[in-house]
């Protein structure tokens, strides 16, 4: 099943249904990963931030619309795990799961963002798609 020129089972990019992007739409796509570290400063602000930049541009910039749905959807999956893992605290494995899914998130998150701005459509792995 092809959607906004990806396939869904891989979450590759094809070449069918892709049109060409701008700077523009690029840069939107790549801002809507990194505004996720707005989370260090303000909080919430992982999932405030990419939804006000997606809500924006959303129904003018399709390539905006796909890399805003993953960064939330991402940032909400982060959010259920984290909980779940400072539940798990009690009996120490948290503090492990904290750590790993910490790198992890860290490293995706920079992927996201790289393949944004070269336009490429890039898919969470580990991901709820809680908005579709």
């Amino acid at each position: 099943m092809m959607e906004n020129g990806v396939d869904s089972v891989s979450g590759e990019q094809t070449e069918e249904n892709s049109p060409a992007l701008t700077q523009d739409e690029k840069n939107w796509g790549m801002f809507c990963h990194i505004a996720v570290f707005t989370g260090f400063l303000i909080p919430f602000g992982n999932i405030i931030a990419p939804s006000v930049l997606w809500l924006m541009k959303k129904d003018e910039k399709p390539f905006v619309d796909y890399h805003g749905k993953e960064v939330i959807n991402f940032q909400l999956t982060l959010l259920i795990v984290v909980a779940l893992s400072w539940l798990l605290i009690f009996i120490v494995i948290g503090f492990f799961l904290l750590g790993a899914i910490g790198i992890f998130a860290l490293i995706v998150t920079i992927i996201g963002a790289i393949k944004a701005s070269q336009g490429e459509y890039y898919r969470y792995p580990l991901c709820i798609r809680f908005i579709k």
